[in-house]
């Protein structure tokens, strides 16, 4: 072979070569490798204010146990401690435990089963109907649609109006009523 087919054969190799990568269905041998799709990273809603998966939102409540509690059960009487982290479906943090020095809310647990706070408030329908039935040491997450939350009134420059809420709330202790 003289330097002009040798030249000739290299471009045309390569041409085939480039041809490969350009159009990977002509590829002969199956699928060329690729790299993996990079998956969406969630943040730490503790720490941020934004997620990278927005929650749609919701019409009823939504109860999702991510660990199952191996205490008592909170039952109507009991004062029980818990931690929570409460946001909007995009992302944004707008309380949390750790927001109020990091010790766990005292809750009393009223004779129809709604949570009050130590000083008689009541808490959102939907924390009430989203905890019952927990266990000491779990852990769950609860989105709770505007009727069951602060629905069209919102709380000024704090969470819009006909806002679904997300909370992750863990119940740390049950102390049984007397």
């Amino acid at each position: 072979m003289n330097n002009t087919q040798t030249g000739i054969a290299v471009a045309l190799a390569l041409a085939v070569i480039i041809a490969f990568f350009i159009f990977p269905g002509l590829w002969p041998f199956g699928a060329p490798a690729q790299a993996p799709a990079e998956q969406p990273v969630a943040t730490d809603t503790t720490q941020s204010t934004t997620t990278a998966m927005q929650i749609p939102d919701a019409t009823q409540l939504q109860v999702t146990d991510e660990v199952v509690g191996t205490g008592p059960t909170l039952a109507p009487g009991d004062t029980v401690l818990m931690s929570y982290v409460g946001s909007l479906t995009d992302g944004t943090v707008f309380d949390s435990t750790a927001a109020h020095g990091g010790t766990p809310m005292t809750l009393v647990v009223g004779a129809d089963g709604s949570l009050h706070t130590t000083d008689g408030n009541g808490l959102i329908p939907g924390w009430s109907q989203g905890v019952a039935g927990m266990k000491e040491g779990g852990t769950r997450k609860l989105i709770i649609p505007p009727a069951l939350g602060y629905g069209a009134q919102g709380i000024p420059n704090v969470i819009p109006p006909n806002a679904t809420l997300v909370f992750e709330v863990q119940l740390v202790k049950v102390q049984a009523g007397q």
